[in-house]
């Protein structure tokens, strides 16, 4: 029972975000639906405690109970248009119809009434007419600077009824008919209002947020929101021209030639940085980003969000995408707004005929504006970062040399001598593209050449792409004229054939006597894309004798051997939960991977990708053998490796 009541909550929910019409409407009918068991017309709400904010939410915040970052209350009050009924359960009457004027003493917009009846607006709001009342809360009035008050409430019948005018529309508009990005002339000199509605539900005009919406009246309807606004006259280029605190921007947006962006029709979010913000870069930095119109250009448009984005729409992080081509990471903390996790936003909403802007006290510098350098310094890869210095390669990370640097991972460090030497010196050169890659340009088979002279292979896996042994770990960082790709491992180019690589090393020297015995020479020699899992002597050593025996047949060994030849080419960063190689012997290798660690049939892989001109060498201490079947399935390599829930 408890199922079909679960299941039909479910189809409930489905049903009625379907059937709304607007992104508010869904929001409304989910709120709707988690307090009708309060009774009817009852909406659940979510409140910031400490704060008079509440909002009606969709079905991911509500399980989250979280707004921007901080944890919320469940309110429940009657929904927009209805009130409680003393003795009954939830709000089963509707409000009642009044005028406009009566409706804000309703619906507890009283201060707006009051100025209302002070500037002698009163006669209108109760007559006829059909008109769109955008009616300041009471806090919203309180929250005005005193200044700006003193001054309307001084002039009532002039200030005090403009701006009252201004917050009207000569026609009835529901929730409905605020469509994102309309504009709707005033009752004030016909100023426009900016309408924003936003997907998560949330409904702006100039910004300020709808906090009652749809209050029906004879005459008209009342949407009650947070701030008091004022008519929109300047495109967003002309706040910046006229504000001491940016003239720094404003030099900037004139040198890289985005005055005529900023000055014609569009719908964008400027996060200003503020003259402080540009000096707190170091000179160096700021001289060659003010000198390089790409590079300033770069810079100015990541500062620039494609669609225009109220602070108030903003209640959990998002990634909003820049003019410049990449994203940013908007977001809040309480109060606060933040940009890739930084409270950095001093000022928000100025509003333009074609933008907002939001001030920021700290320059946003996108990757495409910055040398190599840079790139690694300000990443995850320190201990790169300060080898590749101390290698002498500083000048290639700072010039204007197109290159691609392969940086390890930290860890790719571990247990490895970090010594200068000469031998250290000639691999990190090697750790550098002659040219200026991105991965996605790269295919299974391609050379790349460095800056030592070496060829690298490309290798393509179905959730991996490898440069020899080095997979990529993370997105590309593409800098102005260099790109970075992060990679896990240091690169170890292939010093000869398989054959080669096993003849060199001494923990493969029974190994070696053995594919000599069984004829295999040659085929380790010759091209190839081979996958060795190598036993070392510790492995021969560890045989039973009888076993051993039968490896004096040259047949048996050969079986055995080939049986730890892979035929296709397989580094450990492109192992994942149940890999499967094809040996030459036709049968299957399982592989997976526990703790960092390779294994192949259970065994344990001691020393992975020791690289070589035809495939790669993996180094076992134990002769592998085929793993037992259970109804089709490698049970025990199964169970050696548990799930884990995501």
């Amino acid at each position: 029972m408890k199922r079909l009541t679960l299941f039909a909550l479910a189809i409930t929910l489905i049903a009625t975000v379907f059937a709304a019409k607007t992104p508010y409407q869904a929001v409304l009918q989910h709120s709707r639906i988690r307090g009708r068991a309060r009774g009817p017309n009852v909406c659940a709400m979510q409140k910031i405690p400490g704060t008079d904010k509440k909002y009606f939410t969709n079905c991911k915040q509500w399980y989250h109970r979280k707004i921007c970052g901080k944890p919320t209350e469940v309110t429940y009050e009657c929904c927009p248009g209805y009130e409680k009924v003393i003795g009954e359960k939830g709000c089963p009457a509707a409000l009642p119809l009044v005028n406009i004027y009566k409706t804000l003493g309703v619906i507890g917009a009283t201060t707006t009434k009051m100025y209302s009846e002070r500037a002698n607006l009163q006669e209108e709001i109760e007559g006829p007419g059909s008109f769109t009342f955008f009616a300041p809360s009471n806090e919203a009035w309180a929250a005005l600077p005193t200044e700006i008050l003193d001054a309307l409430v001084s002039n009532v019948n002039i200030e005090l009824l403009n701006a009252l005018h201004y917050h009207m529309i000569n026609k009835r508009l529901t929730s409905d008919d605020l469509k994102h990005g309309a504009l709707f002339p005033s009752m004030y000199q016909d100023f426009d209002v900016h309408i924003q509605h936003y997907s998560n539900g949330v409904v702006t005009v100039n910004c300020a947020r709808l906090v009652k919406t749809d209050q029906h009246a004879t005459n008209g309807i009342v949407h009650v929101v947070d701030r008091v606004i004022t008519a929109i006259t300047n495109n967003v280029n002309s706040l910046i021209d006229t504000d001491d605190d940016l003239d720094t921007l404003r030099t900037a947006v004139a040198a890289a030639g985005l005055t005529s962006l900023l000055e014609n029709e569009g719908s964008y979010t400027i996060f200003a940085p503020t003259n402080e913000a540009f000096e707190k870069i170091p000179p160096e930095t700021l001289t060659r980003i003010l000198g390089d119109p790409v590079a300033l250009k770069d810079l100015l448009n990541y500062h620039i969000l494609k669609n225009l984005h109220c602070s108030e729409s903003i209640v959990a992080g998002t990634p909003l995408e820049t003019l410049q081509g990449t994203v940013l990471e908007v977001g809040c903390d309480g109060e606060e707004m933040t940009i890739n996790g930084k409270a950095i936003v001093t000022q928000r909403d100025k509003i333009g005929t074609n933008g907002v802007i939001h001030y920021v006290n700290e320059l946003l510098i996108p990757d495409s504006a910055k040398t190599l350098l840079e790139l690694v310094e300000e990443s995850v890869v320190t201990t790169a970062s300060r080898l590749f210095k101390d290698a002498g390669l500083t000048d290639h990370l700072i010039g204007s040399e197109a290159v691609t640097l392969l940086a390890p991972l930290n860890d790719a460090f571990k247990d490895k001598s970090l010594a200068m030497t000469p031998d250290m010196k000639k691999l990190l050169r090697n750790h550098i593209l002659k040219e200026k890659f991105s991965s996605k340009s790269l295919y299974h088979g391609q050379e790349l050449e460095t800056l030592g002279g070496l060829k690298l292979r490309v290798f393509v896996f179905r959730n991996s792409l490898c440069i020899e042994n080095a997979c990529i770990a993370a997105h590309d960082k593409n800098g102005r004229y260099a790109n970075m790709f992060i990679v896990d491992q240091i690169l170890a180019p292939p010093m000869g054939t398989v054959m080669d690589v096993l003849k060199a090393d001494d923990r493969f020297s029974t190994l070696v006597g053995a594919i000599q015995r069984a004829g295999l020479s040659e085929l380790l020699n010759k091209k190839g894309t081979y996958t060795f899992f190598a036993p070392t002597n510790a492995a021969f050593n560890a045989m039973p004798r009888a076993d051993l025996n039968k490896l004096m047949n040259p047949k048996e060994l050969a079986n055995l051997l080939r049986y730890h030849i892979g035929e296709e080419f397989l580094v450990s960063g492109a192992v994942t939960s149940h890999t499967r190689v094809t040996p030459l012997t036709g049968d299957k290798l399982e592989l997976g991977t526990l703790n960092s660690t390779v294994y192949v049939n259970r065994v344990p892989v001691v020393e992975t990708d020791l690289m070589a001109t035809n495939g790669v060498v993996h180094a076992v201490d134990v002769i592998i053998k085929p793993l037992l079947m259970k109804n089709g399935v490698y049970a025990l390599f199964t169970n050696f490796f548990p799930h884990k829930c995501s």
